[in-house]
């Protein structure tokens, strides 16, 4: 069901939309975690190792889909918002017809320089056969991961974050089936676990497909929607880039920082990943709470209620610092244990590095309620070029501390890269949207 933001507590409506789509994103996160739980448990750390070896690369690509998907949807809140729903369509159909490009492309290119992107990554031998496997998987399944977050962006748009988490939990379940099946049935290995994963993508977005179709007349394309036009195109382009490549360039810096801890040995590549999985669990809320925030300014926007703006992003920092020091308590005292989800108590190396990765991750994990919350408002007013330097500031301070720092202290370094890079990200989003905010009120006195 279509929702308004534009009247109402603006606390209230940012946490009624967020709690769903934080339970999704959690959902979400849930993939990841019983992948490499059961692959960790079942299949031993080398295989753990073998999973996570390319993460990186997977938030390069995939957070270039899922940018470009949000950025889809940014016109679709703002002409929602402003009730314009006949231009609210041709952007949903201009927005699927990208998206169908997008999809093609990056799937063969991905698919095709598979080998050369692990040897980049300087993937060790004795786990190199396993990361392909589930690489070239993931890879594979790019269609699917485009085709649902396009499809819950516009269901989101239009404020409704409900059904696609109901889509999301179902596919869990799917997913949790699956992974057992795949690898402990058919002895699959990690690239039963990548299968599984896809499988479960795929049935997310063809039931959000379904249910649009046959639910949201307000979203039904006619043939006079169907028609392609350049500055839709065009619109939706320069939205839907610059926060694909926000999110990519964010990644490779996270892809030299993890070639760097790749070079430290198997031990740490196992302690990273399983570290890794832990820590993009507890960021679900700043996804949600920014997410909630950014549709939240976009309709706002469009209804050209400014003050609801301003208020919004104050009430979204306020929630996203106050979760990511709560958060970041349960890091530094229960990192260890944590971990154990992943690797048994006889990988005494393994716990080691990876309760130490979050510990050390928990005294900063509040930055992230910043980073987060400005960045996605930025880019929801509109200004998603802008959030690009967010993401070249984080790149420069990963490259900087793999290159300067890991040498000389090793996994120590690593565990101080993300801080840098989350603070660096804040210097920079935080001016930057207070200044978009103001060109936005400076345009409407005017």
């Amino acid at each position: 069901m279509a929702k308004s933001m534009t009247e109402g507590s603006s606390v209230k409506l940012i946490l009624q939309f967020a709690l769903p789509l934080l339970i999704g994103n959690l959902l979400q996160q849930t993939y990841n975690i019983i992948d490499a739980a059961i692959v960790g448990k079942v299949l031993g750390t080398d295989a753990l190792a073998s999973v996570g070896a390319s993460s990186s690369v997977q938030f390069l690509v995939l957070g270039f889909c899922i940018g470009i998907c949000c950025g889809f949807g940014i016109p679709v809140a703002k002409s929602f918002g402003a009730g314009d729903y006949g231009q609210m369509r041709k952007y949903i159909f201009h927005a699927i017809f990208l998206t169908g490009v997008f999809a093609v492309v990056l799937t063969v290119a991905c698919a095709l320089l598979c080998p050369q992107i692990l040897n980049i990554l300087t993937t060790p031998e004795d786990i190199y056969q396993g990361a392909y496997q589930y690489l070239l998987v993931i890879f594979l399944g790019i269609p699917f991961t485009l085709l649902y977050n396009l499809l819950s962006g516009i269901l989101r748009a239009v404020g409704d974050s409900k059904t696609p988490f109901m889509f999301l939990a179902l596919s869990t379940v799917l997913n949790i089936g699956l992974d057992l099946f795949c690898i402990l049935v058919l002895k699959w290995g990690c690239a039963g676990a990548a299968i599984a994963t896809v499988t479960a993508q795929a049935v997310s977005g063809i039931l959000c497909f379904l249910y649009i179709y046959r639910r949201f007349q307000i979203l039904r394309l006619s043939r006079q929607d169907c028609m392609v036009k350049g500055k839709f195109l065009k619109s939706l382009l320069l939205m839907g880039i610059p926060m694909g490549l926000q999110y990519s360039v964010t990644a490779i810096g996270s892809m030299v920082m993890q070639s760097a801890n790749n070079g430290l040995g198997s031990v740490y590549v196992s302690g990273f990943t399983a570290a890794m999985r832990i820590k993009q669990f507890l960021m679900c809320p700043f996804d949600a709470i920014a997410t909630a925030v950014s549709v939240f300014c976009g309709q706002n926007l469009g209804a050209r209620k400014i003050e609801r703006i301003k208020k919004g992003i104050r009430e979204g920092v306020f929630l996203g610092v106050g979760y990511g020091v709560a958060a970041g308590v349960v890091l530094i005292f229960g990192g260890r244990v944590l971990s154990m989800l992943f690797v048994s108590r006889d990988s005494a190396e393994v716990l080691d590095a990876s309760a130490k990765y979050l510990f050390c991750l928990g005294f900063f994990f509040w930055s992230l309620g910043i980073l987060n919350v400005c960045r996605m408002t930025t880019q929801g007013l509109g200004y998603s070029g802008r959030t690009i330097f967010s993401g070249v500031a984080e790149m420069i301070a990963r490259i900087f501390v793999s290159f300067v720092f890991v040498p000389l202290y090793g996994f120590n370094a690593i565990c101080f890269a993300d801080q840098a890079a989350w603070l660096s990200g804040c210097i920079y989003i935080l001016p930057a949207c207070l200044i978009c905010i103001r060109k936005i009120e400076a345009q409407a006195k005017g």
